[in-house]
């Protein structure tokens, strides 16, 4: 990083970044809070923390300075671990439940 790409950013960016996350985390409490319930909330909700991880995790890791395809990669890598993770989760039910038609 040269001394432009420095100059360029600075703490005011990063602070303006991190007043608009708090903005997003308090838009989350009245969205929780308005009475509304179910799957609208839900999806509501969602699309916010979406935007509210990619902002921090574009700006305060710096990947948007980087390059497309590394943040395309890192996306798709990111997704297919999560995808994997849940593999799991029909087996921890099997080991509470017991191995379905065993008796």
């Amino acid at each position: 990083m040269n001394t432009a790409e420095k100059q360029s950013g600075g703490l005011g960016k990063d602070i303006i970044i991190y007043l608009c996350l708090l903005g997003m985390a308090g838009l989350q409490i009245v969205l929780a809070y308005t009475g509304s319930a179910g799957e609208g909330l839900f999806a509501r909700l969602l699309v916010v923390a979406a935007v509210q991880a990619l902002v921090a995790v574009l700006f305060f890791m710096h990947l948007s300075s980087e390059r497309r395809s590394l943040v395309v990669f890192i996306a798709v890598f990111t997704l297919f671990v999560l995808a994997t993770m849940q593999y799991g989760w029909t087996d921890s039910f099997r080991m509470i439940n017991g191995a379905p038609f065993a008796h």
